[in-house]
């Protein structure tokens, strides 16, 4: 067995370890679907999800349906790990895999340039101070 040093990239997962604890984010598997799926030049979003667009069942242009739940399956691993504020938008996207249209492959993009956007969030915790503090009931009146 050989040590390899610690740790700096785990499936997609960066960590960064601080004097006051240790930082996880998913920059690196971001940048990587942002990439894959071309929408690494696209113009960053500040929001996951556009509350004004309706979403319902394919009701426009079809669009490629294996394209469409590969997109899904990388977003979803990141709300599996790191990325909680976006599983409301991913969650809404994911009901239409079946027969998705260019509307719900736009409300994919936002979410995509809201991540562009966020690549860098992430989730800290915090140290435990380095004092272990005990305390003891004991009853000796059971004797």
């Amino acid at each position: 067995m050989t040590d390899l040093g610690e740790a700096d990239v785990i499936l997609g997962i960066k960590i960064t370890r601080t004097k006051n604890g240790i930082s996880l984010d998913q920059s690196h598997y971001i940048k990587k679907i942002l990439k894959k799926y071309n929408y690494f030049e696209s113009k960053p979003a500040c929001t996951p999800y556009d509350s004004s667009v309706k979403l319902f069942k394919n009701t426009g242009d079809s669009v490629n349906q294996s394209e469409y739940a590969s997109i899904i399956g990388s977003l979803r691993y990141a709300t599996y790990c790191i990325r909680p504020d976006i599983v409301y938008a991913v969650g809404l996207v994911c009901r239409f895999t079946s027969r998705p249209s260019l509307k719900h492959l736009n409300a994919i993009e936002r979410v995509m340039r809201y991540l562009k956007k966020t690549q860098n969030l992430g989730l800290h915790y915090n140290r435990f101070p380095t004092v272990l503090e005990g305390y003891n009931d004991a009853d000796w009146n059971s004797l």
